[in-house]
């Protein structure tokens, strides 16, 4: 359990007192006279709770119960009150102090409420500890990459599905990746110890797609670029659902299934079943500020594999692969990143843009890197460009960026 108590009074005598009978208690006091040097001890992942005076020169108790809240709202805040205070100490309890205590008190009624509120510390922080393991742990975090809220929502999109045991189509440009995007979704199943099994659609006639569902067992068949299977492979695949065989089956296309079964050929009835559930990535090209991101970890990637030492990504280089078009999307994107590693070419050669497209680029890559910096705080980022905030937001709103997105928890 954390011991850790932030003591702040500007009594030196009340503080020193309090100190003593937390070190007897076994706890580890952090001794402060003033807001001014407590604020500085505060932080969401402090480990302790907060013991304040209420009437302090400066700014007083309230005052630090405010920052403190600002901070982390679950770190817990009680308040040392004098006896005309009490009734806003009461009103402090409302506003989100843990506890209040009345001077003088009793050290075993203080170590009291104190103990009381080092276990709530205690369970928050492990409660974040395991959301942490948890997202670390979360293929969709692992393995689906980028910043944007289009990444987000597909993370979110994947793991509902994930957890359902229903057909899937996962629909993308090509090279968005809709391969790993069902091994993801088969990772996040109840299915994740068996078989994925992934076989090309083009190439499986009947009796080969019995062979992948065997093969595939209670786990998951992934059949790539659906749209291309053979007539009468649809057939066995819909009468192969329609007896409720083990495997999940999760389709991947690049084109459009509606337009297919409208010119008649691809089967109506399988289209329908392989659509019970389904995840649209989205293409590169809509979704830019992923491309930073992105192009840093193929690079890591690369030069891990290769055993090369990582070369330097300037903002400029970032600059010129948001201005490039991706048709080949993150396919595309990793090939430029592993030739990059090599130092074998520039991943964005100069385009023919004029000086206004290029001026434009680079603003909404600082932009970005402004708000990934700042968590999303939009007043803090404009800070760091030095920026009025009504001329920042006018540039948000130009460049299609919302603050929000770039949040963290």
């Amino acid at each position: 359990m954390t011991r850790q108590v932030l003591l702040v009074d500007d009594d030196a005598s009340v503080r020193e007192a309090l100190g003593q009978t937390l070190e007897l208690a076994d706890l580890e006091p952090i001794l402060a006279g003033s807001y001014i040097v407590a604020k500085d001890h505060v932080a969401r992942e402090f480990e302790g709770v907060v013991v304040t005076d209420i009437r302090m020169p400066g700014k007083d108790g309230f005052a630090l119960l405010d920052f403190v809240r600002s901070v982390d709202p679950d770190l817990p805040v009680i308040l040392l009150t004098g006896e005309g205070d009490v009734p806003m100490a009461v009103r402090a309890i409302s506003n989100g102090a843990f506890d209040f205590l009345e001077k003088p008190c009793a050290p075993k009624v203080f170590l009291s409420v104190v103990q009381r509120a080092l276990v709530a510390r205690d369970l928050v922080l492990e409660n974040r500890r395991l959301k942490r393991e948890l997202a670390a742990g979360d293929a969709a975090a692992r393995l689906l990459r980028g910043t944007s809220a289009q990444s987000e929502e597909l993370r979110r999109r994947v793991r509902l599905v994930g957890r359902a045991g229903a057909e899937v189509l996962v629909s993308g440009p090509p090279g968005s990746g809709t391969p790993k995007v069902a091994e993801v979704i088969h990772l996040l199943s109840s299915a994740s110890q068996h078989p994925f099994v992934k076989r090309s659609a083009a190439a499986l006639t009947p009796d080969g797609l019995a062979e992948a569902v065997a093969a595939a067992g209670a786990g998951t068949l992934f059949l790539d670029e659906v749209s291309a299977l053979d007539p009468s492979a649809q057939l066995t695949l819909l009468d192969w659902l329609d007896s409720g065989g083990e495997a999940r089956v999760i389709a991947g296309t690049y084109r459009d299934l509606q337009a297919l079964v409208d010119a008649g050929r691809f089967s109506a009835d399988l289209a329908m079943r392989l659509e019970v559930l389904r995840v649209d990535i989205p293409p590169l090209d809509e979704r830019k500020e992923d491309i930073g991101p992105l192009f840093r970890h193929y690079v890591a990637l690369a030069c891990e594999q290769a055993a090369l030492p990582e070369p330097d990504i300037t903002p400029d280089v970032v600059a010129r692969l948001m201005a490039q078009d991706w048709p080949g999307n993150a396919r595309s994107l990793m090939n430029a990143a592993m030739r990059f590693a090599m130092g074998l070419a520039d991943p964005a050669p100069e385009q023919e843009m004029g000086l206004n497209e290029q001026l434009a680029q680079v603003e909404r890559t600082l932009l970005v890197a402004s708000l990934e910096r700042a968590g999303g705080r939009a007043v803090q980022a404009a800070e760091m460009l030095k920026l009025p905030r009504k001329t920042f937001y006018d540039k948000l709103a130009r460049h299609g960026l919302r603050a929000e997105d770039y949040r963290r928890d």
